[in-house]
């Protein structure tokens, strides 16, 4: 089933001499469950193309379906409750609030839509996350990994239509990658969650199911075989 349709999507920045063109006529489509990795070289508009995805940014043209939605005919308002409910994002550098607990900040999403959320929900999660003895941590207290880790928990918390993880590993040793990597594509298996992650390591990317390559604004391959 189709949860992400991506139609003649264009970024532009600029005009005259300083005119920038971040993505140019980009079309692909997402099956729900699918795990795909977004790779290019640094400048290659892969992030642009994935804070549109996420309704961060707004298109200079063409449009983007999540769950059989045009999100960029949402006003601002409601294409803010549209991230915060449909959209997961996982950052490089976590952006988890520091005067907050791992579970306050996992379960954020939801405290700031006014929902809540059952204990046993909760203690699921943190078993997932392999942090039940760090819930009432705060994250200067946590390792890069488990910062990492509580941050993907505050993304799946809300089982939104997309996980957006942005070089999820960028900040990582090689065991902590190793382990986020390992959560994310247990999530993708076992809660068929759809997961769109940007990464530079091709041996990272080739855990996916999927590879697109950018460059220059433009897809250049897409295929299914991770090789």
């Amino acid at each position: 089933m189709e949860i992400l349709r991506v139609e003649n999507l264009g970024k532009v920045y600029g005009k005259g001499e300083t005119k920038v063109t971040a993505l140019d006529n980009v079309s692909f489509k997402v099956n729900k469950g699918e795990f795909v990795a977004i790779v290019g070289a640094s400048g290659s508009g892969k992030s642009t193309l994935l804070h549109l995805i996420g309704g961060v940014d707004r298109p200079t043209s063409g449009k983007v379906f999540v769950d059989g939605k045009d999100i960029y005919k949402l006003n601002d308002d409601k294409l803010a409750i549209f991230r915060r409910r449909q959209v997961g994002f996982i950052y490089q550098f976590y952006n988890l609030l520091p005067i907050l607990n791992v579970v306050e900040n996992i379960t954020l999403p939801l405290s700031l839509d006014k929902r809540s959320v059952s204990d046993e929900k909760i203690n699921e999660m943190l078993r997932l996350l392999g942090l039940e003895k760090r819930k009432n941590h705060l994250p200067n207290e946590l390792s890069g990994g488990e910062q990492q880790r509580t941050s993907i928990g505050r993304a799946l918390i809300t089982n939104p239509a997309l996980i957006l993880a942005d070089e999820p590993t960028g900040n990582l040793d090689s065991k902590a990658s190793e382990e986020v990597i390992a959560l994310l594509m247990k999530s993708n298996k076992e809660y068929n969650q759809t997961i769109l992650m940007i990464t530079h390591n091709m041996e990272i990317a080739k855990c996916a199911d999927r590879i697109i390559k950018i460059a220059d604004g433009k897809i250049v391959e897409d295929s299914y075989e991770s090789v």
